[in-house]
């Protein structure tokens, strides 16, 4: 009869052969792992952001069909106003926007907040394969639907079911991802997947401003045909999404064509050398809420609120500050609201590059943020169009590079398969927060946009303040973990990052 001693040490040496063997695969294997994972997620996420924004593309591509879609949807009265009367002085193409932004945006927020923490749950539950490309493939329907509504509150329903499709996708990604990868490769995977999506928001204008020339083939409106074949778009990345989308790592091996057993157990050794939590929990409702009480993960849901007032912002209204504040004409609007998202994603690459290579994240948000704060007061005080855009520029790069800093600061500075979780649900969860506020702030006062110039610098200071502040306790924890007065994350040796 074998020792059980014996039988350890026998298992211990095996598992260390193995990853002797497997570390000499490491890049190949991780480059497996950023197609299947990263451009599965980044691909549905670029559709995610397409869809919830092209309720306002018709204001983009002109005020005709503005019209068109207001009398076909019978949108009258409080059906499409909002609390906020929008001022005289607006040019008729904001006006328009705003009736039809207002009520339809706002709905799909309440739902979007309110679905997010048990889409969490059940994307462990159920396996992100299913449940991430099930949630694609039924917004996707809601968009084809979109497209033959009749009436208003036909609109108003798919926005809120909408809301309630899309609030898993994000925070599911996000946790899907931050459970594959070391705390310092995190951040340029993160880069990846967002920055796509930012992309996607560049080119979405102009596919709308495409599809509304179809106006009237087969006897369909332009504004409709924006939602139908977009709606098709979804649907057939839903069916991609399924394959390509792959589960937890300690799943993985069912998932078609991917990595071995002996592969995924490789990759569940080096996360859990690198902060012990690779493998799965139990599903507690207490242990789920437990980390409402640790006030760091509200600090990190605050920081990306006041992201993504900005992010948000920019995503809706850049084509309007460039046509109705600049003076553009429709097509130079959306042709110049494109080279701003591909400068951010540029900015996003190089900084993702710096911070996981100097294995810091504060610095890398400072940068950031100071772009935003150079860019804002450009955009909404100074005279020359010229100038206003290159504050465009500093104002996109500096919100959109520091959105997958923020993820990357938070992924590395928690523990736990469930606090991972919550922690995701609640950055998403302030995400549309932030954007309630950006769709009703900077709907007034064309063409300077006064009230949502400063209310985007207000979000940009709280920011900045609250990184310093965390920035300051983690100094504290870490120095004080070093003088052994205290195990930070229940793991002797785990250090905040900095």
């Amino acid at each position: 009869m074998a020792i059980a001693g014996t039988e350890s040490v026998d298992v211990a040496k095996e598992s260390a052969q193995d990853d002797y063997i497997l570390s000499h695969r490491e890049k190949q294997i991780m480059r497996r792992i950023d197609l299947r994972l990263v451009l599965g997620a980044a691909l549905g996420y670029s559709v995610n952001l397409m869809d919830r924004g092209n309720v306002g593309m018709a204001a983009i591509a002109g005020v005709t069909d503005v019209r068109r879609m207001l009398k076909d949807l019978d949108f009258v009265g409080y059906r499409y106003v909002c609390p906020v009367t929008p001022f005289k002085s607006q040019a008729p193409r904001v006006a328009l926007m705003n009736r039809i932004k207002s009520l339809v945006v706002l709905m799909f927020f309440v739902t979007y907040v309110t679905f997010q923490p048990p889409s969490t749950i059940l994307i462990r539950k159920i396996g992100p394969p299913k449940f991430l490309s099930v949630i694609i493939f039924s917004w996707g329907i809601l968009m084809l639907g979109m497209g033959f509504a009749k009436t208003w509150s036909q609109v108003l329903a798919i926005r809120i079911l909408l809301g309630v499709f899309a609030a898993g996708y994000f925070p599911g990604c996000m946790y899907l991802l931050s459970c594959w990868y070391l705390r310092y490769e995190v951040q340029k995977r993160f880069s990846v997947f967002y920055g796509v999506g930012c992309v996607a928001s560049a080119l979405a204008g102009i596919l709308a401003f495409g599809l509304i020339q179809m106006d009237g083939v087969q006897g369909i409106s332009g504004w409709r045909w924006i939602f139908i074949m977009e709606g098709v778009i979804t649907v057939g990345l839903g069916i991609l999404c399924y394959i390509l989308i792959v589960d937890f790592p300690d799943k993985a091996s069912r998932s078609w064509n991917f990595l071995t057993e002996e592969e995924c157990a490789f990759v569940i050794r080096r996360i859990d050398r690198d902060r012990l939590d690779a493998e799965p929990e139990a599903f507690t409702l207490r242990r789920f809420l437990k980390p409402a009480l640790d006030i760091k993960i509200w600090g990190f849901a605050v920081l990306f609120g006041c992201l993504t007032i900005n992010t948000y912002a920019m995503a809706y209204f850049l084509p309007l500050i460039l046509s109705d504040g600049m003076g553009f004409g429709v097509g130079a609007s959306q042709c110049l609201s494109a080279p701003p998202w591909v400068f951010a994603v540029l900015v996003m690459f190089a900084t993702a590059w710096v911070g996981d290579t100097i294995q810091r994240r504060v610095p890398v948000l400072l940068f950031n943020v100071c772009l935003s704060l150079i860019g804002l007061p450009m955009m909404g005080f100074l005279k020359g169009n010229a100038a206003r855009y290159v504050g465009v520029f500093l104002t996109v790069a500096g919100a959109n590079a520091n959105v997958p800093a923020c993820m990357a600061w938070q992924a590395n500075n928690i523990r736990g398969q469930w606090t991972r979780a919550f922690s995701s649900a609640t950055l998403i969860a302030f995400d549309g927060i932030g954007g309630i506020i950006a769709s009703l702030v900077f709907e007034k006062d064309a063409p300077r946009y006064r009230p949502g110039v400063y209310t985007a610098l207000g979000a940009n200071i709280v920011f900045l303040l609250t990184v310093l502040s965390l920035a300051l306790w983690y100094r504290h924890c870490n120095k004080k973990a070093d003088r052994g007065e205290l195990i930070i994350a229940g793991v002797a040796g785990f250090r905040y990052t900095i």
